[in-house]
């Protein structure tokens, strides 16, 4: 089973991923910030990370590459998950290495196809 973990400073935005996440098969963990999602990260494995960008302290860029230059996170994809959705703002989120991007507020069937392809790895 998949296991992601889902990065997200607003409960109720988190409690909806989750849900979404859970009713889809993933085994699911959640941090409320960057410097709790780097300490998941060093704790435990997870096969996908989904990563908000705005972030209180620590944000989502800098909890990224930290996580990234782990030895056993540096293929692990991350989606970025952002209210950021300007013109350029996709393109400058893929192009500091996040594997796919989504945008707030989410558009849940565009979501679960990203998300289709991470379905049922290990």
């Amino acid at each position: 089973m998949t296991k992601i973990l889902v990065v997200e400073d607003i409960p109720l935005n988190m409690e909806f991923l989750l849900e979404i996440l859970k009713l889809q098969g993933f085994d699911v963990d959640g941090a409320k910030d960057g410097e709790e999602a780097i300490q998941k990260a060093e704790k435990g494995i997870y096969d996908l990370i989904i990563m908000d960008i705005a972030l209180p302290g620590i944000d989502g860029f800098e909890a990224f590459k930290i996580i990234k230059s782990m030895p056993s996170y540096k293929i692990v994809p991350v989606i970025a998950l952002t209210a950021y959705a300007m013109t350029g703002d996709r393109e400058r989120i893929l192009k500091a290495g996040f594997d796919a991007y989504a945008s707030k507020p989410l558009d849940v069937p565009a979501f679960l196809k990203i998300l289709e392809k991470y379905k049922g790895k290990v």
